[in-house]
């Protein structure tokens, strides 16, 4: 696990990547779990994700509230965030964005997004979907208080990937490099299917053995998954960041 300053270079490379590859655009962002206090993650101040800085990254508790004073403008989303990251401690990091692909699926209940691609097995076999009405009823949809954060985490529960009506997603994984490689992969994955669904006929799902066959074995820092980190980052013009651990 990487030291903190390292920790903060990496989520700063993830902003860039998710804003370079079209995951998020002025809007989205990214967290990561405190490597050494858990009760804590990083997350940047209410800016562009492709405009993070090292020094626009601020500490949050799991309320997802500033553990030092913060005068600057911050997220008001960042409640993604810290709900999930209490509700499941395994995992150390966040994205929520709205990547286009992604949105037809939270709208049209009858189609599900699964994996139909390689690449896609990371989402999961379950994609649930996120209706902020059922429970709080008419809403700008954004998750803007600790109450409405747990109730999408409760949504996510287990799986990788929940879909939020009308809104975007939410992405949970053991690792930065692992959360920033779904959130690529999830719109390219929807596209897949959308695209098949257009062309007609029976959809070829990928099933659990082989998304588990897929899954098996995975490493942050594996050669298969640091060659997309690397590529990424050197794409997004933040190569000369990065650090690899044992390296």
């Amino acid at each position: 696990m990487p030291g903190i300053d390292a920790a903060i270079d990496d989520l700063v490379i993830a902003n860039r990547i998710l804003a370079k590859e079209g995951v998020v655009d002025a809007y989205g962002h990214v967290s990561l779990r405190h490597p050494e206090n858990p009760e804590r993650f990083f997350l940047s101040r209410s800016l562009a994700p492709e405009l993070v800085e090292r020094g626009d990254i601020v500490e949050f508790g799991l309320d997802a509230e500033p553990v030092r004073e913060e005068k600057r403008p911050l997220y008001l989303e960042r409640f993604i965030h810290g709900a999930i990251l209490a509700a499941r401690p395994e995992v150390m990091a966040v994205v929520h964005a709205h990547a286009e692909d992604v949105l037809p699926f939270g709208i049209a209940r009858e189609t599900e997004l699964r994996p139909v691609i390689h690449s896609g097995s990371f989402i999961g076999a379950q994609v649930p979907v996120w209706d902020i009405a059922e429970k709080f009823g008419d809403t700008n949809l954004l998750v803007t208080n600790i109450v409405q954060g747990r109730d999408l985490a409760g949504c996510l529960g287990r799986n990788n990937v929940a879909l939020m009506r009308g809104h975007g997603f939410a992405a949970a994984a053991r690792s930065l490099i692992e959360v920033v490689r779904m959130s690529v992969y999830l719109p390219r994955n929807a596209r897949a299917l959308l695209r098949a669904r257009q062309l007609g006929g029976e959809i070829r799902y990928l099933s659990e053995g082989e998304i588990a066959a897929r899954n098996k074995g995975y490493s942050p820092y594996s050669t298969e998954t640091w060659r997309a980190w690397e590529f990424w980052a050197n794409k997004a013009g933040c190569g000369h960041l990065l650090s690899r651990p044992g390296r």
